[in-house]
């Protein structure tokens, strides 16, 4: 089954241009390292032909994958968002109740998420637990080793 995913327009490119390089670089180098091999002899013994038709499946298959998740990846109109929850792109301030330690995270999709820049998926238990909360309100979030619980403090788009 295959399900929807929804892309800032800098994501939706990204993913785009990386499949273009597979198909417009990496297939044809995979093509010419099973001729290469071909090439070299008989193929029942020809463990460098057997390497590169089993690298050439596995290109196909992510190949495949990534036009999947193109055919179902939905562009986000950030001019629609509402800001009064926290939703898809949505930056949201929180405060950690335990520690009272301040965060700052985007809610981006999965595979936008990059902890480093402060983005989190929308599918990761703390993403999840914001999805919907207001500000004032505060996400009780189930981690592997208990709850967390943090206040909303600010919700904008940036």
């Amino acid at each position: 089954m295959s399900t929807v995913s929804y892309y800032t327009a800098e994501g939706l490119k990204k993913l785009k241009d990386e499949l273009d390089q597979l198909k417009s670089i990496e297939r044809p180098k995979a093509s010419q390292a099973i001729a290469e091999a071909r090439d070299k002899g008989d193929l029942s013994e020809n463990a460098e032909y057997d390497a590169a038709k089993e690298a050439q499946g596995l290109l196909e298959l992510k190949i495949s994958k990534m036009e999947e998740l193109m055919a179902n990846a939905r562009l986000i109109d950030e001019s629609q968002l509402d800001l009064s929850k926290a939703l898809v792109l949505s930056t949201v301030k929180i405060k950690n109740q335990a520690n009272g330690m301040e965060m700052k995270y985007t809610l981006v999709a999965e595979s936008e998420a990059d902890l480093k820049t402060g983005k989190i998926s929308v599918t990761s238990p703390i993403g999840k637990g914001l999805l919907g909360k207001s500000v004032g309100e505060t996400a009780e979030i189930t981690v592997p080793n208990g709850t967390l619980k943090f206040d909303v403090l600010e919700i904008t788009r940036d």
